[in-house]
């Protein structure tokens, strides 16, 4: 199909996933026990995952337009790190006592980074989990704003959730260069799929096992 059909398709396939996300984003409520802050050391994994993502796919991209656009969210995913940890600072979080990557890395990083081609890569990543960040970023910002953090509602709504629309938007843009043929249309749309499928099922285990909701995207 043409290249505006097929976007066309997968932003309509997208809206129905997020349709069904954004409810189960919103719904429930994190422990009061646990708090801002405890969502917040979450949020710092998922900004460091995206970053060092980012500089992987980098590293390996020869398109020059792609490396940019890659570059460009590995700096800001990394900005969203040290907001977020300086926010945790001023909450009373030590916070160069935390590891946000121990464990190992997250199922999300795993799959990101195994994928292989540009398509794929684009599509999950800049275009399908940053318009998934969007939805969870919102669910985030009427917590806090529902337990009166307005500072960190502001610097989600104001520092964070700008960035993340514009990984979306220039994610959305490098498919309809990329993706020119069926095959690389169809990689594209799997990769996307993924993508939601995987955020959709992890965001149950975290509501199931941790008792934690309204989780921050990235």
């Amino acid at each position: 199909m043409d290249t505006e059909t097929f976007l066309a398709e997968l932003d309509a396939a997208l809206a129905a996933a997020l349709a069904n996300i954004q409810p189960a984003a919103q719904a429930g409520e994190t422990d009061p026990g646990e708090g801002v802050p405890r969502l917040l050391q979450v949020a710092l994994r998922n900004e460091l995952e995206a970053s060092e993502e980012a500089a992987l796919w980098m590293t390996r991209e020869r398109d020059l337009e792609v490396k940019l656009a890659l570059a460009r969210q590995c700096g800001d995913e990394a900005r969203h790190y040290r907001l977020i940890a300086d926010r945790l600072r001023a909450l009373g979080v030590d916070v160069e006592t935390l590891d946000p990557l121990a464990g190992g890395p997250s199922p999300m990083f795993s799959y990101l980074c195994s994928l292989e081609t540009t398509e794929e890569r684009i599509a999950a990543g800049p275009y399908a989990r940053e318009a998934l960040a969007l939805v969870k970023n919102e669910a985030f910002i009427e917590l806090c704003e529902g337990r009166g953090d307005e500072l960190t509602a502001r610097l989600y709504r104001d520092s964070i959730q700008p960035d993340e629309r514009h990984h979306h938007e220039l994610g959305r843009h490098l498919l309809g260069r990329l993706c020119k043929s069926p095959e690389s249309q169809a990689r594209a749309r799997a990769a996307a799929g993924r993508t939601w499928c995987l955020a959709g099922e992890l965001a149950e285990i975290a509501r199931l096992r941790l008792g934690l909701t309204r989780l921050p995207g990235c």
